[in-house]
């Protein structure tokens, strides 16, 4: 075990003065959230509350659809819809959580607001290289998700008291789902004490599967059946496979936020496939990059090589504003630098 596996116990005696002096808490997470982002800041807030706090939680763009399941997703404000509220509420705060994100960026067209407001700011995340923007840093990227280093932090505080069902279901979806169900970066021991203990609190992981991971519409089904069947390349020579799909043909089946969820993760499945590149085209002249790998190969150093991203070793994304046939061509050109890797 080395240094990046332990907590930071001082840290959280910190966290812990800060949220009892605090009257006003705001929780943030990072721009298009994912189960890990939404998991971490309504789990916290539903602990909050619980300790007698108002949290509020406020994500840069509104979460996806395929979460509406977790306890207080009702509650969440999103800026780009209430961009006024938002700044106030940030501006307003004594203490502003960060979760599931290191860098200020991440938190997209709020980024401005974040780093004005004179709040105290905490940030609690597993990514690699933690920005400075926060006044304490709680940060262990060794560790999973974002949902499972809380945990942690909610144990050392000593506030498993209020974990409840509700924190504890929150906590558990971040969990299964920066793992792929527990498929990948999930060979820690820990996390199987944590699951047990989330189980015993009412948590019932069967059914959060299914709503997170087992429930799509005919059209999100439609979309990743065209994706695999007519956008999938595969280059066996580099062990490598891309998936594109484009504005256009988002927009052909009805592409609503979360409908690609996991896409990425399916060439993983052939045999000799190393990694996978999901190129997507959000807006014209901006592509969405999410890499995923198995074993050794660092889709996080190729995300930062190429792909303006980072992330973990097996699960990695990036940005590039530039057209879906030009991101193409440089996920082209990577291929041969890549294979040092391999």
């Amino acid at each position: 075990m080395n240094d990046n596996d332990i907590l930071d116990l001082k840290a959280v005696e910190r966290l812990k003065g800060l949220v009892e002096k605090a009257r006003k808490i705001v929780l943030t997470c990072h721009v298009s959230p994912d189960g890990d982002a939404m998991g971490s800041t309504l789990g916290l807030a539903r602990v909050l509350q619980l300790m007698g706090k108002h949290p509020i939680v406020i994500t840069p763009d509104r979460p996806p659809k395929s979460l509406t399941f977790l306890p207080g997703y009702d509650e969440v404000l999103p800026a780009s819809f209430k961009p006024v509220a938002a700044a106030n509420l940030l501006h307003s705060a004594d203490l502003i959580l960060c979760l599931d994100y290191n860098a200020s960026k991440r938190v997209d067209k709020m980024e401005e607001q974040l780093l004005s407001a004179t709040a105290a700011k905490v940030m609690i995340d597993h990514h690699l290289d933690p920005e400075g923007f926060c006044d304490l840093t709680i940060s262990m990227p060794h560790i999973s998700s974002t949902c499972a280093l809380l945990y942690l932090v909610i144990e050392a505080a000593g506030w498993l008291e209020y974990l409840d069902e509700q924190a504890a279901s929150c906590i558990y979806t971040g969990m299964m789902t920066d793992t792929g169900n527990f498929s990948y970066n999930s060979n820690d021991p820990r996390l199987y004490m944590i699951v047990a203990d989330l189980v015993r609190r009412g948590v019932d992981k069967d059914a959060i599967y299914n709503m997170a991971c087992n429930t799509f519409s005919e059209p999100c089904l439609r979309l990743n059946g065209y994706a695999l069947s007519e956008k999938m390349q595969i280059m066996r020579d580099h062990q490598a496979a891309l998936i594109t799909l484009s504005l256009a043909e988002l927009q052909q089946f009805g592409y609503v936020k979360g409908d690609t969820e996991g896409l990425v993760n399916k060439p993983l499945a052939i045999p000799g496939i190393a990694y996978s590149c999901f190129l997507r085209e959000d807006e014209p002249g901006f592509v969405k990059v999410s890499m995923r790998s198995k074993g050794s190969f660092p889709v996080n150093r190729v995300c930062e090589n190429y792909f303006h991203g980072g992330g973990h070793r097996n699960a990695a994304g990036g940005e590039l504003y530039m057209s879906l046939d030009e991101a193409v061509a440089l996920f082209m050109n990577s291929l041969t630098s890549n294979d040092q890797y391999l």
